[in-house]
């Protein structure tokens, strides 16, 4: 029940919709892939991913659709894209849902028995990667994606992908990304990552029970300031002071599930990303993103105070082949325009995620 729980609750992280696990919908799995090499030479020992599948893969395994998620969120992240009619409709693709290093179902500082809390390794994006390779390749035996989706961080391992794996898929939607990050997001992710560090129950990462004065102050730092916008308050709240219980009301739901080590892991693996960092790039960013060959949607938020429009505008000119577009224009709601919040935004996703698929060709074709 903890677990289902858990992931009803980070579901609802960075602005997402509520999803609860219902035994109507598909089993989590868990593949073991042994020790895992990170790139900074240390081990993951006895890793698993953690993973749901929709739709059914065909005979050619050429209709799979991986869909990576957002910091501290899960695999239920875009479950607002995933269904019939959808942009990710399982009657056409294999459409495989992953968890990232860190979030607490794959293998993390909270729930590993061989490196538990702050024994645990630090990690990178481009080793969450490499676990979701393995996955595709060896677990479920797929030469080639039809695309890789995500949004926020899912956003930058997408980008991550198209250059670490540049001939693995057809295509990236990358939704509020980053390519590098930059000094702004930096500095949300630190002053987040100090709001549970300097708490003294936090006790340095040895706590029995949540930070719970740290965590409510990452939940007002991160979820209700950084991915949300003032627009958005002003809509909401026309008497500005009843914005305070509803804060109470976001912390609260936060306390019971939510993991300090966890997050404090993916901060280090999130401000640290770099595309260009990639071996043979030497820090070269926009060499970096040059290199990709999928075809490349790139879509960000107004006023998206997480991860600023303007890097991944800027960043993105360097892809190859990129279409770049501004979630709902005419709407304000920055980082939270990727998180299924808004249904103008919800339409616009899946109106033009669904069109950009649907343009790539003939390579998916339906298991039946």
């Amino acid at each position: 029940m903890k677990d289902i729980v858990r992931v009803v609750v980070l579901s609802l992280l960075l602005s997402a919709p509520a999803a609860a696990h219902t035994p109507q919908q598909p089993p989590h799995q868990l593949y073991s892939e042994g020790d895992l090499k990170l790139e900074s030479g240390e081990v993951i020992k006895d890793f698993s991913v953690s993973f749901v599948t929709h739709g059914t893969l065909n005979a050619e395994k050429s209709n799979a659709i991986l869909m990576v998620t957002a910091i501290s969120g899960n695999h239920h992240r875009i479950d607002f894209m995933i269904g019939p009619g959808k942009a990710l409709d399982p009657d056409k693709y294999f459409i495989i849902c992953t968890d990232a290093i860190g979030n607490g179902l794959t293998t993390s500082p909270s729930n590993s028995k061989a490196q538990p809390r702050m024994q645990f390794p630090k990690f990178a994006i481009r080793d969450m990667v490499e676990s979701q390779y393995r996955l595709a390749k060896e677990k479920l035996g797929i030469e080639h994606l039809v695309a890789v989706i995500g949004p926020s961080m899912g956003g930058m391992q997408a980008l991550q992908w198209g250059v670490s794996h540049p001939d693995y898929m057809d295509a990236l939607v990358a939704m509020v990304p980053l390519a590098k990050t930059p000094a702004w997001s930096v500095a949300v992710v630190e002053a987040s990552r100090k709001a549970i560090m300097n708490d003294a129950a936090w006790n340095g990462g040895n706590y029995n029970a949540p930070p719970e004065k740290g965590v409510r102050l990452w939940r007002d730092i991160l979820n209700l300031l950084a991915a949300r916008t003032p627009d958005m308050y002003q809509a909401q709240f026309k008497n500005g002071m009843d914005v305070l219980p509803w804060m109470k009301e976001q912390e609260d739901a936060a306390i019971k599930v939510f993991d300090a080590n966890d997050w404090i892991y993916q901060t280090w693996a999130y401000e640290r990303h770099d595309v260009g960092t990639s071996p043979g790039f030497n820090g070269d960013t926009a060499k970096a993103l040059a290199s990709i060959k999928a075809k490349t949607l790139i879509l960000t938020g107004t006023k998206d105070l997480l991860n600023p429009e303007f890097e991944p505008t800027e960043m993105g000119k360097n892809i190859p082949n990129v279409k770049m577009e501004t979630i709902s224009p005419g709407t304000i709601t920055g980082h939270a325009s990727g998180g299924g919040f808004n249904p103008a935004d919800v339409d616009f996703l899946n109106r033009e995620v669904r069109g950009f698929l649907q343009d790539l060709g003939g390579r998916a074709k339906p298991a039946n």
